[in-house]
């Protein structure tokens, strides 16, 4: 018997098969409920639909071997807060940086100390959300069209905000790290950002847990030379190592 959740789920449901997501505003005056409604609603487990940074998406696990932010934020989680204290330890009073989209960002955004005054250039949601809680941080988000599954907006047109901002730190999250094959990840639209970044910044911080050594994914980022720093929450292997120190390319470990 379908239950009333059931039935405000199925309209859900059928409203994302014609746009790739709705506000959460939106899903409230769509069913006549209230957000708080909806939220508990997308609590609930077997659900068609999620809530991924104030909107109402389908089901990533409903879309097979595609990148989606929300099903991997809960991945590597410990190794994750580990490299996040080195990578935030980088950051000095008064520094511009740029915080890349992806899973692993956040973690090193909420070991930033509170008290610590900064400017922060962002490009996707879930970093969006981390940084704003950050009282002494002027947070800059980079707008454009949005895109749920990995949550990052890109630009529309040729105008970009990092056109006009020199950060003294850009922090490049990767899904792999490779030596022959560079730094790498899921999604094509995420490399038009990563690369203007790390044009206009003074230091390149690839960030990356140990558990992306040797991964190779479908979008290059970028060759392994062209950073200046590597964080990660534990060493590669030797050949990799040694590489780096030849390179003088920093390694920041916990």
């Amino acid at each position: 018997m379908e239950t009333r959740r059931d039935e405000r789920l199925n309209k859900l449901a059928q409203a994302l098969k014609r746009t790739d997501k709705l506000h959460l505003k939106e899903a409230a005056q769509l069913l006549g409920v209230s957000e708080m409604t909806i939220r508990r609603d997308l609590s609930e487990p077997a659900s068609q639909v999620v809530l991924l940074g104030g909107y109402v998406v389908s089901d990533p696990k409903s879309h097979v071997g595609h990148y989606f932010v929300s099903d991997q934020h809960g991945h590597n989680a410990a190794r994750k807060r580990r490299l996040a204290q080195a990578a935030a330890a980088l950051i000095r009073e008064n520094d511009t940086v740029f915080f890349d989209c992806g899973t692993t960002l956040p973690y090193v955004i909420d070991a930033i100390p509170d008290t610590l005054p900064f400017t922060a250039i962002c490009c996707a949601m879930n970093t969006f959300l981390a940084l704003k809680e950050k009282p002494a941080c002027s947070v800059i988000l980079s707008g454009g069209e949005f895109h749920a599954d990995n949550a990052v907006f890109t630009p529309v047109g040729n105008h970009s905000i990092l056109d006009d901002l020199c950060p003294a730190l850009a922090f490049i999250s990767a899904a792999g790290v490779d030596l022959q094959q560079g730094a790498t990840c899921y999604n094509l639209n995420e490399l038009a950002m990563k690369h203007h970044a790390m044009l206009r910044a003074r230091e390149r911080v690839l960030v990356a847990d140990s558990s992306k050594y040797g991964k190779v994914l479908p979008a290059r980022i970028s060759a392994l030379h062209r950073f200046e720093r590597l964080v990660s929450d534990s060493a590669p292997d030797d050949a990799l190592s040694a590489w780096l120190t030849e390179q003088a390319i920093a390694l920041h470990l916990p």
